[in-house]
This record gives C-alpha cells, sequence and structure tokens, in this order.
C-alpha cells in the first residue's frame, strides 16, 4: 500500500514528466511548422488535413525518440528542487534510507516504462504509417528503394538466385541464373537472358534459358535458346523494392511476421528489422535506467543547485543518445549482435546508475 512519501513523490514524477513531454512536444511541433509551412501551402492542403494526418501523428512519433530523456528531465528536475528546499536532509535524518525513497521513483518509472512499451509496439508504428505515408505523397520524401543491380536471392532454404539486372518499369529480369541445392551440394543450374513476370502473384517467363543438371560425377546440359518457359518462383515483384520505413511502420506483431517470413525462405532478416524488434524492448526499460541516474545525480544539495544538476542531465541524456546511435549503428552495419547491439546502452548506463546510487548521499 501506498505511504504518504510515495504518492508525495510519484505525484511530483509524473507531473514533471507530463509537463516536460507537453512543453517539448509543443516545441518540437512549432520549430516543424516553421520549417514546413511552405510546403503545406504548396501542396493546398486545409488546415485539418494537417493536423489530422501530420500532427496527431507526429506527437506519438517525437514522444517515441524522447520518452526516456523526459524521465531524466523530469527526475533532475523535481529531485533537484527538493534537494534545494532540503526535503531529501528530511527525509534521511527522519531515518528513511536512500534505497527506501528509490521505490517511488522506480514506481512511477516502471508505469511509465509500460505504457512506452505498448506506444512502441503497437500505437506508434501504426501513427509512423500515418505520417511517412503523408511525407510521401505531400513532401516527397522517398522512402523507397529499388534493388535493381547485381542482387543476390533466397527463394528457399535450398534455392538461391542471382539478377544482374532488375528493370521496374516492366518488372523484367535480365540476367537471371537459379541454382538449387541438396544436403549442400549443387544439383541444378538455371541459367536465362531474361525472366518477365506474367501474373500475380509470383508467375513468370524464362526465355532463352539453359539448364544444367548434376547427378554425382554425371552432368546434363539443356539448351534452348529462343524458347520461353512459365514457372512459379517464391519471388514477386515487391521483392525488388524496400521500404526505407517498414520497420517503422510494423507493429511488433507484423515485424515478427516478417521475420518468420524471411527465415522461412532459409535466409536471415535484414539486421535493422531484429535490431528494430529488440529496441522496442531495451528503450521501455531505459526509462528505469534513466530514473535511477537522474536520482542520483539530483537528491545531492550542492553549490549551482538545479542548474548545475539540468547540465549534467543533459550531458548524460546526450552521451545515452549518441551511444544509443552507435550501437545501432554496428548492429547494423558490423557484426554486432542485434540485440546486444539494442541492449548495450542500458548495459552501460545500468552499471553507470549502480556505481552513481552507491556512491550517493546516505
Amino acid at each position: 500500500m501506498l505511504k504518504k512519501l510515495d504518492r508525495y513523490i510519484i505525484k511530483k514524477y509524473l507531473s514533471s514528466f507530463f509537463f516536460t513531454m507537453l512543453l517539448i512536444s509543443l516545441v518540437s511541433i512549432v520549430i516543424d511548422f516553421s520549417e514546413k509551412i511552405q510546403k503545406f501551402m504548396d501542396a493546398d492542403l486545409s488546415n485539418l488535413d494537417v493536423i489530422r494526418y501530420y500532427y496527431l501523428p507526429f506527437i506519438p512519433w517525437i514522444n517515441g525518440l524522447m520518452w526516456p530523456l523526459f524521465s531524466l528531465i523530469a527526475v533532475v528536475f523535481f529531485t533537484s528542487r527538493m534537494a534545494k528546499d532540503t526535503e531529501i536532509i528530511a527525509m534521511l535524518s527522519s531515518g528513511i534510507s536512500l534505497y527506501r525513497i528509490m521505490v517511488p521513483y522506480l514506481s512511477a518509472s516502471f508505469l511509465l516504462s509500460i505504457l512506452f512499451w505498448i506506444g512502441k509496439n503497437q500505437v506508434i508504428p501504426y501513427s509512423n504509417k500515418i505520417k511517412n505515408d503523408f511525407e510521401y505523397e505531400y513532401f516527397g520524401k522517398k522512402h523507397t528503394k529499388t534493388l535493381s543491380n547485381d542482387e543476390h536471392f533466397y527463394l528457399g532454404p535450398n534455392q538461391k538466385i542471382h539478377i544482374r539486372y532488375y528493370r521496374k518499369r516492366d518488372t523484367s529480369v535480365q540476367g537471371f541464373r537459379l541454382e538449387e541445392f541438396d544436403d549442400g551440394k549443387l544439383v541444378k543450374v538455371l541459367k536465362a537472358d531474361r525472366l518477365l513476370f506474367k501474373q500475380a502473384p509470383n508467375r513468370w517467363t524464362i526465355k532463352d534459358y539453359e539448364v544444367r543438371t548434376f547427378a554425382g560425377m554425371q552432368e546434363t546440359l539443356l539448351v534452348a535458346k529462343g524458347e520461353k518457359l512459365d514457372t512459379t518462383l517464391n519471388l514477386t515483384p515487391n521483392d525488388f523494392v524496400q521500404n526505407l520505413k517498414d520497420k517503422e511502420n510494423m507493429t511488433t506483431s507484423d515485424l515478427k511476421k516478417y521475420l518468420a517470413r524471411e527465415h522461412g525462405r532459409g535466409i536471415g532478416a535484414s539486421k535493422p528489422f531484429v535490431t528494430q524488434l529488440h529496441q522496442r524492448s531495451s528503450e521501455p526499460f531505459s526509462l528505469l535506467v534513466l530514473t535511477l541516474i537522474g536520482f542520483a545525480v539530483a537528491s545531492r544539495k550542492v553549490r549551482g543547485g538545479l542548474g548545475l544538476h539540468l547540465a549534467m542531465g543533459v550531458v548524460i541524456g546526450a552521451s545515452f543518445v549518441i551511444i544509443s546511435q552507435f550501437s545501432a549503428t554496428f548492429s547494423n552495419n558490423l557484426s554486432l549482435s542485434p540485440a546486444l547491439g539494442a541492449w548495450i546502452p542500458n548495459i552501460i548506463f545500468g552499471i553507470i546508475a549502480l556505481i552513481l546510487i552507491r556512491y550517493a548521499q546516505k
């Protein structure tokens, strides 16, 4: 059961947090609007359309990026005020331990973490899709990339293709090669000059082809120049088009289905998608970590007061963001595990939080 001290601190935490969220969200909207007002006018959009299809989804998007930092700023702000007014010292002098004072902090941050987890997994991806579609239609932002030159795909665990060039306007492929394997051994190679998309979902026409089959030391060759063959491949024209915002637009259930489909084809899914999945669990946890750091930094009454505490909070928050970006980049482009890349910031700052709490004012 919550005691008066718990209710007092939780109320201060939540009120400071939501005030910070409201203030920074409004500032972000004003800055963004000042940059895009000319684009809104050029697109001849009504105020209602701009609000409904851009700024309402914009609010969850900016909060999805900033909630952990909001918690740090809020904790530093109201805890520093409590330390300045000697409230923290009074609590300690009355026999309340520092760890007991941390209980309502962790309770409030845990509640916010749950809300953030729901938002990251369900609400924010939905709003991101509305916002990104709006930007694509009216701002000319290109969120898609066509894979056209020298591309490799796995159609399944035992089928691999290579295309020399894909032409988007008529969905045709020049320089097609299909390799089939059995127990890791190459058993069939089909090469064709052209591959044409015939019918949805995955019906293709192969032109000017040759087929080599291997059975032990024996090899057979079929040359069919000038002929064509209709076939079904686990390949669609959409596989040649990458939406760079897909990982942001998918809810977690859709993201897991996408990853299962990629693994079912015998390949590892794109690492940014895997990293995104892990970040949706690690980022809500960072609220707890930054809450502990903010409490440890601001609970000591020092000369410089709130200004010094806020400066330290900004430095810590900036460091957290930089390390998060570096770890995500390394996990997407290098050999770092996506799970480790998503959790490295929490591990590093979790250790810092424990050290700061260990040497905080007792």
